[in-house]
Order: C-alpha cells, then structure tokens, then sequence
C-alpha cells in the first residue's frame, strides 16, 4: 500500500488501502455520508477498478474523507489525481467515438453522463442490437423499443446507458423510460434544452469479463414534432444491428431510404431504397458488422 500511495494510480492504491484496513464499500458509504457527503457503492467500485476517477468537487471532497476514513497521509490520494489518467483495465478495445463526434446534442449527452459519474467506456460490446421504431398517426416519433445482447469486456459490469433524443418540440419530461427482461430503470437525466434524457438500465447480477447478457427496453415519447427519419449513432466497430420502422396506417410516406453518415451535419452517403411492407408500411435494414459513425433510415411524406 505504502508503494502504491508514492507511485499510483490512484485506483489501486484506493483498493488497497480498503483491503488494508477491511472496509466493505457500504461501510465506507455510510461513513462518507455521515460526514454529509452522498457517494454511490457504485461510484466507489468504479474508483477502485480504474474504470472512472473522481472529478467533481463533491468527488475530490469525498477523496479527502476517504484519506480520514482509510487512515491515510493527507493529501495521499488527491495527489495520485493530479497524474495522467491510466486506461482502464480489461480487454483492450479501440478508442470510442465521442458523443460530440457522433449526435448534435453530443455536448449536453456528456453532461449528463458526468452528473452520473459513471465510466465513458460502459464496458461492453454489442453483439446484437434490434431496434423497433413506432410513427405515430400525425407522423410523430410515438416510441421505440430495443432487444440488446452485450458482452462485457471487464469484470464487474451492471448497467448500461441508454440515451434518448427526441424530435424538434421533444419535451423529455413527458418522455417515458420502459425497461424490460433482465433490467430495471435506475437515474434518468433529462436536458430540456438539448431534447434529450438519459437512462441508467440496471442489470440483475453483475458480468464477468467475456459474458454476454440479453435485456429489453423502450422509450415512449409521441411529444416531438413530425419526423423525417431516425438515426443510430456508434461509438465503436463491430455488432449486429437491425432497424425496423413502422407507420401508423393513417400516415404512411411515399418513400424510404437507408443512408449512412459520418457525423452530425454531414451529408447521408450510401442511400439505398427501401421497399415498405406489410399493413404498416414497414421498412428495415440490418447491418451485420457496424462501423462507427451514423446509420439510419430516412423518409418522405406525401
């Protein structure tokens, strides 16, 4: 522990100096919020992993109870947050697009993920995802649900983060979260300005690095103004995905196309046509491996 605390980083000195002194992460809850400082078990497992640092001013606060708390030298760890921030541990990944590169509202999404304190890197990999989108009647985004399968790629992962971006006039109040098989709804964030919310899906059991997990979840919305298509942005390469859009039958376009983009604002690439189907008009792509950018579907009305 002693070399830990002269050398870092800080989240194996943190995990040491708890082996060290026998503390559980619930104990060392309580204790902080004794002391008025309100910080997560999860918060506090993600420190010790290396998968996120404490950043905010009520973080480095409660870093220099921990010191107190631990029986540390003061200042010991605040001093290993000043360095460079190590990579994560775990299966080694190529390096994520951020939010900023891929969606228009990639600033006020990456705020609200830090209110969270929760890792940039989620810790896992989509293996499959299949996204059902509903059109309502006055050609309004009326909600969408997802079947994800993920694997992880480090020890001890829990939730994933499910972010929702509403149409012009979306009200994210009124935005409705649905989790479904093997979840359940944690913190929701919203961003009135930016028409967005983010939604924490808690997993039943913590996943070991290499497992896979299947979960259910949807949004219902129906507050924006009439859309003109839908878009999933990726992070990362790799993963099956597939997108299926339906129209009510009052509401159906004259015409449908896939297309690809590089980034919010740049041109669609890779139109293709597609053909409706069925008494809903529905349309579909499936994409066997991603590539990190925007792929989606975009329609016309009559």
């Amino acid at each position: 522990m002693a070399r830990l605390l002269d050398t870092g980083p800080f989240h194996l000195a943190l995990r040491a100096a708890l082996a060290a002194r026998g503390l559980p992460l619930h104990r060392v809850r309580h204790r902080l919020a004794a002391r008025g400082i309100a910080i997560g078990v999860t918060s506090l497992s993600y420190w010790q992993q290396g998968a996120r640092r404490p950043r905010r001013p009520e973080s480095l606060r409660a870093v220099r109870a921990l010191e107190q708390i631990l029986d540390l030298p003061r200042g010991s760890l605040l001093r290993l947050l000043a360095g460079p921030e190590p990579a994560a541990g775990g299966t080694a990944r190529p390096p994520a697009r951020s939010y900023r590169a891929l969606v228009s509202v990639g600033a006020a999404v990456e705020e609200l993920l830090a209110g969270l304190e929760l890792p940039s890197d989620g810790g896992l990999h989509t293996v499959v995802h299949q996204e059902r989108v509903r059109i309502g009647a006055a050609g309004e985004l009326a909600g969408r649900d997802s079947q994800h399968v993920v694997r992880a790629h480090r020890d001890g992962v829990d939730r994933y983060l499910a972010v929702h971006h509403g149409d012009p006039g979306c009200d994210p109040a009124r935005v409705r979260v649905q989790a479904g098989e093997n979840c359940r709804t944690g913190r929701v964030r919203r961003h009135r300005e930016a028409e967005v919310l983010v939604a924490e899906l808690l997993f039943e059991r913590r996943l070991r690095t290499g497992e896979t997990y299947v979960f259910g979840y949807g949004f219902e919305d129906g507050t924006g103004a009439r859309c003109t298509e839908y878009v999933r942005g990726f992070s990362y390469t790799g993963g099956q995905y597939v997108l299926q859009v339906r129209f009510d039958e009052a509401a159906l376009p004259v015409r449908c196309r896939r297309f690809t983009r590089s980034g919010p604002g740049a041109p669609r690439s890779g139109l293709a046509d597609l053909t409706p189907s069925g008494r809903y008009g529905a349309v579909h792509i499936v994409e066997p491996a991603v590539r990190r950018g925007l792929l989606g579907i975009a329609w016309e009305w009559a």
